[in-house]
């Protein structure tokens, strides 16, 4: 497709039209066999082997989860998806396909929408999913909801209730490096580049949501408000508390120069930096723990103030993660 001016790449999303760009974006791929029926039709569907569907949903908002400055509109489609996916990994589930709701306003150029959805295709392919279906509309900033679907493959779903007194807690996956690319990207730099990228693009461990699954985790949650936040949700939902050990944790050599660079202790950012989207389970005290997985901490009675997470037996001072509707 051309403009009247013959100059693609300056097309906008007015001059192109709504269904102009969904043909663009949809054009050419290729779904995987759990899609029986992807982009086209009122609705898509979608294999469910065992007759169950596990399902969530995340929003992303220009300003407030990224910034078109900092990250390009590719990487701004794959950290969508990957927050998604991530959470059906947690689940003990197989990711199978996405839907995704997408809002700019008129004057974002065509090329800008094609390159969120090849950040979204992209990642979705690396685990075997497809982009089955969504929506475009127009906004006064970019808006990226997206709508994952998964299968448990005749699993169990591993639940944030089901951590027991005893068990292990373990983590799979970077913890940190998200929220120090984020506090780089703040003081106007560009480098490490390795942190800068893991802020825009997370790296989860998808495949290890399955695997704790099968080695018979007790509950499971992904890290994407920080780990201390995303604990207490365990805690809570199994009325216990969760005992994590300082020295269980190793701080990276490059998160630990950047926070000697710009004074900030690099173990609040492994405990309360979101968005590596890490995946921490609870294990039983008596099996093994599945290849990959470091123990850092246990499950307790929860004690007179009710359940709660501690570090090395203290709860932690300040914000235990992102709070949502604190700036905003």
């Amino acid at each position: 497709m051309t403009s009247d001016s013959g100059d693609e790449a300056s097309v906008s999303l007015r001059e192109a039209g709504e269904f102009r760009i969904i043909d663009r974006v949809t054009a050419g791929r290729v779904q995987p066999g759990t899609t029986l029926l992807g982009p086209g039709d009122d609705a898509a569907v979608v294999a469910a082997a065992d007759g169950r569907v596990v399902g969530c949903t995340d929003v992303l908002v220009e300003g407030v989860h990224f910034r078109l400055d900092w990250s390009s509109p590719e990487q701004v489609g794959r950290k969508a998806a990957a927050a998604n996916l991530a959470d059906i990994a947690a689940m003990g589930a197989v990711p199978t396909a996405l839907l995704v709701g997408l809002a700019c306003p008129s004057t974002t150029p065509a090329a800008r929408a094609e390159a969120l959805a090849d950040g979204l295709w992209a990642e979705a392919s690396a685990v075997g999913a497809g982009v089955v279906g969504g929506d475009l509309t127009s906004g006064p900033v970019v808006v990226l909801s997206v709508t994952a679907l998964g299968s448990l493959e005749g699993r169990a779903p591993v639940l944030r209730s089901g951590a027991r007194p005893g068990d292990r807690v373990a983590c799979c996956g970077r913890l940190g490096w998200s929220a120090a690319g984020l506090a780089v990207l703040g003081r106007g730099f560009r480098s490490p580049v390795a942190l800068v990228d893991a802020h825009r693009v997370p790296a989860p461990p998808y495949g290890e949501g399955p695997r704790a699954a099968d080695a018979g985790a007790t509950s499971m949650i992904d890290v994407s408000d920080g780990l201390l936040a995303d604990l207490g949700h365990v805690a809570r939902a199994s009325g216990v508390s969760v005992r994590l050990h300082s020295r269980a944790f190793t701080v990276p050599d490059r998160l630990a120069e950047i926070g000697s660079a710009l004074g900030v202790d690099p173990m609040d950012w492994l405990l309360t930096g979101g968005e590596d989207h890490a995946l921490v389970a609870t294990f039983p005290v008596d099996g093994e723990l599945p290849a990959g997985w470091t123990e850092i901490g246990a499950v307790e009675h929860p004690g007179d103030d009710g359940p709660v997470v501690t570090v090395d037996g203290q709860v932690h001072e300040g914000d235990a993660g992102w709070l949502h509707f604190a700036k905003y």
